[in-house]
């Protein structure tokens, strides 16, 4: 089973690395470049046939290591 998975900073957290794309994209002219924000996208293979089980594993991994759930949220998608 692959899983895809997206973290990113919660609403509120300054993302300064976001900013610096952002004022960069600006300075190369694209001027409609607004609000950027950056994150982590992951794929990974499970060697897990029951999807109830597969969301379990990868629940756990982003909770204790993939994220960090204080400053950033995830969402993941399951598929075969």
């Amino acid at each position: 089973m692959k899983a895809k998975i997206h973290v990113t900073l919660k609403q509120g957290i300054l993302d300064p690395q976001g900013k610096a794309i952002e004022h960069a994209l600006d300075s190369l002219g694209f001027k409609n470049a607004a609000n950027v924000r950056v994150g982590k996208y992951l794929e990974l293979v499970l060697q897990e046939t029951d999807k109830a089980k597969a969301e379990v594993a990868v629940k756990s991994m982003c909770e204790k290591l993939l994220a960090n759930t204080i400053i950033e949220e995830y969402q993941y998608e399951l598929s075969e």
